[in-house]
């Protein structure tokens, strides 16, 4: 039994919904098989059950990282439903983490931030 693998399956069931588990599973295994697994037993079983900072904290972060790359939007709208669904952050927050970021991403990376967020926190 990989205990990082059970805590990071577990993290996906309660992260995100089936299908799109499956998708991303699907699109990384496509040209390299396992890689998955990695991201499943290193990132959810691993990274994210590190102490020191809450699951809040971490959304934050990965909406903030994943806004300032642009063109993640898939992953950036996930992010932003599981900061707000589970981690108890509002809308406001997350509105405001984006504005916070405008002066350091710039205007277009934003709007298209905020474009996910309303996509997601309001359909």
């Amino acid at each position: 039994m990989d205990l990082n693998r059970d805590k990071g399956d577990e993290f996906v069931h309660e992260t995100q919904n089936p299908e799109s588990a499956a998708a991303w599973k699907k699109q990384l295994d496509e040209f390299a098989p396992g890689a998955s697994d990695w991201v499943v037993q290193a990132v959810f079983g691993g990274t994210y059950q590190r102490e020191g900072i809450t699951l809040r904290d971490r959304q934050m972060l990965n909406i903030a990282v994943l806004a300032a790359m642009g063109s993640v939007e898939p992953q950036l709208t996930g992010h932003i439903k599981t900061a707000a669904d589970l981690a108890g952050m509002s809308a406001e927050e997350v509105a405001e983490c984006f504005v916070h970021l405008m002066p350091y991403i710039g205007v277009p990376k934003t709007l298209a931030a905020m474009h996910c967020m309303k996509a997601t926190l309001e359909g």
